[in-house]
């Protein structure tokens, strides 16, 4: 099992101080991972612990999740975005492969689009191509308008819970939960309505780097057809079915999303 360990990047004046794990073999194209709402790098540790030799990983934790700072605002994708591109500049990569998992890869695409100089490759994972027609998400979003600190630990498992199809281990879903309940009700607030009144659609365009699309065909949330959006939008993408997973095939497949990961940056070197 590869080696975690875990640093902290100061992005600069007005920007916040980002916790990231890091693991796996200096040298080549790096990766970087980011995740989605209200989780924080502790989403890929099976990924950063299955690592294999030759992939060097970073998975930052955004503002207003984890361990991050959590300034009062600046949570719409576009905030996430410049973040990101930051980060990059932080810890002195120069160009990378972007990973993002769920609501991650909205900017990991945007940072893709406009700045395709950074970015060597893109790879989404259970990634929405719009929230707008999704009355999960909808629904979602009348309880959360709402919420208030403290945010009731039974709200953040029954979300963590509600992601999947296979089995997953009740510990590691235990402490995906207790990193959500990090965020406090505004990040939660914020982060959700950024994500719904920001056109995603439009997040799609002008992405030119090769893409990997992977999409679990027991996802609650997210259907074929807007995964077929992403693909019939960005040029040069393709997508792989995961038969029998949910939401977050990192969880639920870890060494599968590894394999395909590492054919896909054996074309990027």
């Amino acid at each position: 099992m590869a080696a975690v360990a875990v640093h902290s990047a100061v992005l600069g004046e007005g920007r916040p101080t980002l916790p990231y794990a890091e693991a796996g073999s200096p040298g080549g194209v790096p990766l970087v991972l980011v995740h989605g709402y209200l989780d924080s790098w502790w989403t890929f540790e099976p990924l950063l612990r299955g690592l294999p030799p030759g992939l060097h990983a970073y998975a930052p934790t955004q503002r207003g999740h984890g361990d991050a700072d959590k300034p009062p605002d600046g949570y719409l994708p576009e905030d996430f975005a410049e973040d990101l591109v930051a980060f990059l500049d932080g810890v002195g990569i120069e160009r990378a492969v972007l990973v993002g998992g769920s609501s991650g890869g909205v900017q990991a695409r945007i940072v893709a689009g406009r700045r395709p100089d950074r970015v060597a490759g893109l790879v989404l994972l259970g990634v929405p191509a719009t929230l707008a027609d999704k009355p999960q998400a909808a629904a979602f979003w009348e309880t959360v308008r709402e919420l208030r600190d403290p945010v009731d630990p039974a709200l953040a498992m029954d979300f963590a819970d509600g992601l999947t199809a296979a089995p997953v281990a009740r510990g590691f879903l235990k402490t995906v939960a207790d990193e959500n309940l990090k965020a406090p009700a505004h990040v939660w607030r914020e982060t959700l309505r950024g994500l719904l009144e920001t056109d995603l659609r439009a997040t799609l365009a002008g992405i030119l780097v090769p893409t990997l699309v992977v999409w679990g065909d027991q996802d609650p949330l997210l259907t074929r057809e807007d995964q077929q959006t992403i693909l019939d939008t960005i040029p040069d993408s393709r997508l792989l079915v995961y038969e029998g997973v949910g939401h977050v095939p990192y969880w639920e497949a870890p060494e599968r999303v590894l394999r395909d990961l590492t054919a896909f940056m054996a074309d990027r070197r």
